[in-house]
């Protein structure tokens, strides 16, 4: 049975740990959003978009920047952006953009993917970059983006492999993309800003609707020509929004005040995690517990009981078998980590 998006008695649910999606608005945040002064995005006078395409823009030492409503019509933009018809993206074989955006730089744009094999840590192989780019030969697509992203599952890959592979990309005459789903909780972990993280890439997507808790929305940045075209692919979309600064205003007070507090999540993954595989039939990996995603392995025919078990308390979950992915966030703090943990102790026992 599916339980997305159920609660007992069309009730908030007590905890929602299906993704860092789920977030609501703080008082903060929707304060900010009722105040937002607003104008038509389509015609370029929404204030407060134009205030958060600036600042993004800057965070992460790019041109330009444009408001997307998601972070899959973000990546579709730059794609089509970067990419002519008949020409090739390489990506990770498990990367956001190959296997969760439904094809839609091939279905929209007739650009191939190449996948290549990616490490345990959702790392590129810079020499798999050689081995992929196609040569100048009539008979191959043209080579002409490389995308990246960090986190991947919630591995944080080291900045120096990211620039490494992003080099290497460049060193073929390639441009790069990188999806930054999470990248501020990969920035938060190692340290760095946003601009240091991207620093060889052309283009980022930014979401705001994930671990920074906005209720939409996602930033593309790169040069002036790139969002010129991404801004026609955006219309092509129909992903023009008009009175959007009620958006952006969430994603500005986003950055102001959420940014820092995802060290908060990193630690109550680690919390639940740490709880979690003291229990005899769940196995934990913690090696892999980087930012604020947790795996675990549950047993053989599980995944439905368990479910309802935890939904009939008021508590959601995707618990595919053999692996739950777990999510803490800005609704899920350390709380609502212990009171999942006594109830799956409670089913278990």
């Amino acid at each position: 049975m599916n339980y997305a998006g159920m609660t007992r008695g069309n009730a908030p649910a007590r905890v929602d740990m299906r993704s860092d999606t789920v977030t609501r608005p703080t008082d903060g945040m929707r304060a900010a959003m009722m105040a937002a002064e607003i104008g038509d995005d389509v015609y370029g006078d929404d204030p407060t978009v134009n205030a958060l395409q600036d600042r993004v823009a800057g965070m992460l030492g790019k041109e330009a920047a444009l408001f997307m409503s998601s972070g899959t019509q973000s990546n579709l933009c730059a794609m089509l952006g970067h990419c002519a018809r008949g020409e090739e993206i390489l990506t990770g074989s498990e990367y956001h953009v190959f296997i969760d955006e439904a094809g839609g730089a091939s279905v929209l744009g007739g650009i191939m993917f190449a996948p290549m094999p990616i490490a345990a840590d959702g790392s590129l192989n810079p020499d798999d970059i050689d081995r992929t780019v196609k040569p100048d030969d009539e008979h191959c697509p043209i080579s002409t983006l490389l995308t990246l992203e960090n986190t991947w599952h919630g591995r944080v890959i080291p900045a120096e492999k990211i620039h490494a592979a992003a080099q290497r990309g460049k060193d073929h005459g390639l441009a790069v993309h990188f999806d930054g789903a999470r990248m501020m909780n990969a920035c938060v972990k190692l340290g760095m800003s946003p601009a240091q993280l991207t620093a060889g890439a052309d283009s980022v997507s930014m979401c705001m609707s994930k671990g920074l808790g906005a209720p939409a929305g996602t930033v593309l940045a790169g040069s002036k020509a790139l969002i010129r075209r991404a801004h026609r692919a955006r219309k092509l979309l129909g992903g023009g929004m008009r009175q959007v600064g009620v958006l952006a205003a969430a994603a500005l007070y986003a950055l102001d005040h959420h940014v820092e507090r995802l060290a908060d999540d990193h630690a109550n993954a680690i919390r639940l995690g740490e709880q979690l595989r003291s229990l005899d039939k769940l196995d934990v990996d913690m090696d892999v517990v980087d930012s604020n995603m947790v795996f675990v392995n549950i047993p053989e025919g599980a995944s439905a009981p368990l479910q309802a078990h935890l939904h009939a308390r008021g508590i959601l979950v995707n618990a595919a078998e053999p692996q739950m992915r777990l999510v803490t966030h800005l609704d899920c703090g350390a709380d609502e980590v212990d009171l999942f943990v006594d109830e799956i102790r409670s089913f278990f026992a």
